[in-house]
């Protein structure tokens, strides 16, 4: 299943939002002498960096197209441009989001399952 636009949106903002809890949180912790607690933290820090850099990239292909003028075959092509790009990484913003599952503001419908096949092939689904 596709996303709507719209899903897409909500979905960003949940996930911004919760990385920068998750930046909050590991900053918020006090290594010392402690370093499993100083190696926690620089790997949540730099989990959140990795994160956002690839919400950036999933974002890239609305900013590479940008505005292609007022022509209606421009827009047409523009929006089948980004709409190829943005399927095809989809994925990799879907398994960023899921890590929140747990979240009380994570919507039931937002939900992967995996799903088999006929084939034995293995693939991962929204709930409906």
């Amino acid at each position: 299943m596709t996303l709507v636009r719209d899903d897409f949106e909500v979905k960003v903002v949940f996930l911004v939002a919760r990385l920068r809890e998750d930046e909050k949180a590991a900053l918020a912790l006090k290594p010392g002498k402690n370093t499993e607690v100083e190696g926690l933290r620089a790997r949540v820090l730099a989990d959140v960096e990795t994160k956002r850099r690839l919400l950036g990239w999933v974002h890239e292909p609305q900013e590479k197209v940008g505005d292609w003028g007022d022509t209606f075959w421009g827009d047409v092509a523009a929006r089948t441009i980004t709409q190829q790009w943005m399927r095809a990484r989809q994925p990799v913003f879907d398994e960023l989001f899921q890590a929140y599952a747990d979240h009380p503001d994570f919507d039931p419908g937002w939900k992967l399952t995996v799903v088999e096949d006929a084939s034995g092939t293995r693939a991962r689904a929204h709930m409906v």
